[in-house]
């Protein structure tokens, strides 16, 4: 296929995604190399990896931002976005998957299942993305291909289907045995342009690979009446039926196909090519995408066919010191053109994409339209943000959202001279605008403007682009834990707002219940007036009362979660009444049976994974109890050992620093926001009495 041909069966939107430093990024170098995107190779290590572009990335050697690139590979046009591993990033990989067909998700042939390997393993599956396992790393010390597939089919309750198993352990790793076809794949050297023979299975191996080549055509056949009627036959099927059959399995999630390789070591990428290549979807593969009509709310469906009315999904917002706002799309069925009017279904207002963009990395490369099933990005649109639906305006569609984690650190910052202070605010709202898990506001006691993000390096890249990208000099306070609050039981109070001063005054009269919200309880309000106490006009007002009140709390001022309230009763007045009058009498009411309902302060609460040596075990145990955290799982692997613990946030800071200090750093945490626990009654008697001299 030429690169300007268009053929929706041959394209694959794919997302590289696992745990931190398990290959993604070099994985990805190499499948740009071999597919002629570019021309030298950059290494992670080295800081020239063309998709870690970010000086952030360079700097740490990790991925920060995903970057998307577009190459081709044996007539198919392969949509590429890498994304970053570490967990405080995740928003990356979450906008990621939303907007995918299919992934690759890498392991380590060392490490196996790591923290991050489950959480996006989850994020795949609520996005019911099919997928490709590549083991990586089987060349170094301790790898282990076998251990990681049955772990793999462990813990995430799957059929892994191995396509290839290794030929040679470790530093003598030099091939593999393509299941498939029963022959082996040997490289002749470790650089880029190495030799690659397919030869006879090596004696050694023969028995073992017609054992699990059997295996695999014994679990696809059952995929398809016509292949186990010639399997049951013959015993045998012929390769490109086992690819179909393999291709069958993996699109309706009924196993996983595995390959592997060492990307480092310039093995396994073509092979990985040839898989997503015969195994991920095509647009046409994954079913049409549903929305909702915004105006009768009725199902609509978007066939992807680029002669199908618009329907695309903004995925992320970034700005760029060259050309601005910069929005990149997913288009499920029609076309974007440059110069056009697109209709933004979340804000009822049309944008004009004056120029659009096939982006490769932070390179870009003007095209003259975007078609169905394709990715691309635009310059023009200035009031679009992540998650936005975009569609023809005469055939509206507001399609499913991204959902995001809620930031679990705050720390409060300000600028260094008056001068920054509007160039701060504006930064702050630019960068607000491109991360949906970075939050920005007032501290309405203090003044101060505090910015929330998902972790203490989250905030750390945050500050370094303020300083390097935006030129704003700026210095910060301590980092801050997001409380919240919650109650325990139900309890009911009426607000009244009377105001009277002479002319037309102010009358709203609310009773509200409030009670502990179940948690697969989706409503948070609800309406259960019955013959008009209440014009129904004034019961929006009532709900944004109770929002207000909500997010300022009635304990230290940390928002009030996991709560429903009930509109029970109320009066009001043919001429004083208002939304504000009513706004303000839900407000009190909620205030008013919230402190009545037994409220009490809740801590996040992070999942704390540890891989140490056997003889620090002991120093690393003890100081994770006496931080409040529990310890509910261990593993052994060899000398090494693997804590799974729950830890209060409030107890992490410097954590990291304190834990290499014990181990004389050989230590490996993995530390990512697990869930909210009530907090000791004597910490919260302090931040009461903090929150009180505050005041």
């Amino acid at each position: 296929m030429g690169k300007n041909s268009y053929r929706l069966d041959r394209i694959r939107n794919i997302g590289i995604v696992a745990h931190i430093d398990a290959g993604k990024t070099t994985i990805t170098e190499r499948m740009l190399y071999y597919t002629g995107k570019i021309r030298r190779v950059g290494e992670v290590h080295e800081g020239t990896a063309v998709m870690d572009w970010m000086i952030q990335e360079k700097e740490r050697g990790i991925t920060i931002t995903s970057a998307a690139t577009t190459c081709f590979w044996k007539g198919h046009q392969i949509n590429i976005i890498d994304t970053p591993g570490h967990v405080d990033f995740t928003v990356e990989v979450e906008r990621t998957l939303r907007i995918l067909d299919g992934a690759v998700i890498i392991f380590c042939g060392v490490e196996g299942v790591e923290p991050q390997s489950e959480a996006v393993w989850r994020q795949a599956n609520r996005y019911h993305i099919p997928r490709i396992i590549f083991i990586n790393k089987l060349d170094r010390v301790g790898a282990d291909f076998w251990r990681v597939v049955e772990s793999v089919g462990e813990e995430f309750d799957l059929t892994p289907l191995p396509l290839q198993i290794p030929i040679g352990e470790e530093g003598g790793f030099r091939g593999v045995v393509d299941l498939v076809r029963m022959e082996a794949v040997i490289w002749h050297g470790e650089d880029l342009e190495a030799k690659v023979s397919r030869e006879k299975i090596p004696p050694d191996l023969t028995a073992k690979a017609h054992d699990f080549h059997h295996q695999l055509v014994e679990k696809v056949a059952e995929a398809n009446d016509d292949y186990l009627e010639k399997f049951l036959e013959k015993g045998e099927l012929e390769p490109e039926e086992i690819k179909k059959a393999v291709r069958y399995m993996c699109l309706h999630h009924k196993g996983v196909p595995v390959v592997c390789g060492s990307a480092l070591k310039n093995k396994g990428t073509r092979l990985l090519l040839d898989a997503v290549m015969d195994y991920l979807p095509s647009p046409l593969d994954v079913p049409p995408v549903e929305g909702l009509d915004p105006i009768s709310g009725e199902k609509e469906i978007r066939c992807p066919s680029p002669d199908e009315p618009l329907a695309a999904l903004a995925f992320k917002v970034v700005t760029d010191p060259y050309v601005g706002k910069l929005t990149y799309f997913r288009v499920y069925s029609g076309k974007i053109k440059a110069g056009s009017f697109v209709y933004n279904s979340m804000k009822h207002e049309k944008e004009r994409f004056g120029r659009i963009l096939e982006m490769h990395a932070n390179y870009r490369q003007a095209r003259t339209e975007i078609k169905a099933g394709e990715i691309g990005a635009a310059i023009g649109p200035r009031n679009i943000d992540t998650g936005d639906s975009l569609c023809d305006e005469r055939h509206p569609v507001i399609l499913e959202n991204i959902q995001f984690a809620e930031p679990v650190l705050s720390t409060a910052i300000e600028s260094k001279t008056k001068l920054d202070q509007k160039k701060l605010a504006d930064s702050l709202s630019r960068l607000a605008g491109e991360d949906p898990t970075f939050r920005v506001h007032q501290d309405r006691e203090t003044g101060q403007t505090i910015i929330s993000g998902m972790g203490q390096l989250h905030l750390e890249v945050i500050l370094d682009r303020l300083r390097r990208e935006f030129k704003v000099g700026v210095s910060t306070g301590e980092p801050q834990v997001a409380y919240r609050e919650t109650v325990r039981k139900e309890a009911a109070a009426q607000g009244r707002y009377i105001h009277q001063s002479g002319g037309r005054g102010q009358y709203g009269d609310v009773s509200v219940q409030v009670e502990p919200r179940n948690k697969d309880d989706e409503i948070v309000f609800q309406d259960k007036t019955r013959g008009g106490p209440i014009p129904k006009e004034f019961v929006p007002a009532i709900r944004k009362g109770i929002e207000q009140a909500m997010n300022t709390g009635v304990l230290a001022g940390y928002p009030l979660v996991d709560i429903k309230v009930t509109l029970l009763d109320g009066s009001y007045h043919p001429v004083d009444s208002s939304e504000f009058a009513f706004r303000t009498a839900a407000s009190i009411a909620f205030r008013k049976a919230a402190l009545k309902a037994d409220p009490y302060f809740l801590e996040p609460t992070m999942k704390v994974e540890i891989r140490v040596p056997q003889e620090f075990l002991g120093e690393v145990f003890g100081d994770i109890t006496g931080r409040r955290g529990q310890i509910h799982k261990m593993e052994t692997r060899g000398n090494i050992r693997y804590l799974k613990s729950y830890v209060p946030l409030a107890e992490l800071f410097g954590y990291v620093t304190r834990l290499r200090s014990l181990t004389q750093g050989r230590a490996v945490p993995n530390i990512e926001f697990s869930h909210y626990q009530e907090v000791p009654p004597g910490m919260a008697g302090q931040l009461a009495r903090d929150y009180g001299a505050t005041k």
